[in-house]
């Protein structure tokens, strides 16, 4: 995985793991990957790895059977949907609108492209 130096490891980790569960790869109480397979398999410390699955926990993605691994929550897709969401309406929406307003793009030139593709 190529890693990009704006974000966190261990969240770029949470991502590539959201967006498999997003895409049906991983579905509602499948068993995760181990730390050590994903460590291994994303060429990072698996110390990065236990620090992304605390954070997916954290955020009920994904919850642990104490001796058994880690699962997929039920409504794991939602959770991922909402945050990304709100993710992009605080962060990238704003951004958006402010390139929008220097490069003279008007919502109905946006609306125009969106129905011609």
């Amino acid at each position: 995985m190529d890693f990009k130096k704006q974000k966190p490891i261990y969240l770029q980790i949470a991502d590539y793991l959201s967006e498999q569960v997003l895409q049906g790869q991983l579905t509602p109480d499948d068993r995760m990957p181990s730390v050590r397979d994903v460590a291994a398999s994303m060429g990072v410390n698996p110390n990065t790895v236990v620090r992304t699955f605390d954070y997916l926990q954290q955020e009920e993605i994904i919850y642990q059977r104490r001796g058994v691994g880690y699962f997929v929550a039920a409504d794991a897709r939602e959770r991922i949907l909402t945050h990304q969401r709100r993710e992009f309406l605080e962060e990238e929406l704003p951004y958006i609108r402010q390139r929008m307003k220097t490069l003279g793009i008007s919502i109905e030139e946006l609306k125009t492209l969106d129905q011609e593709a």
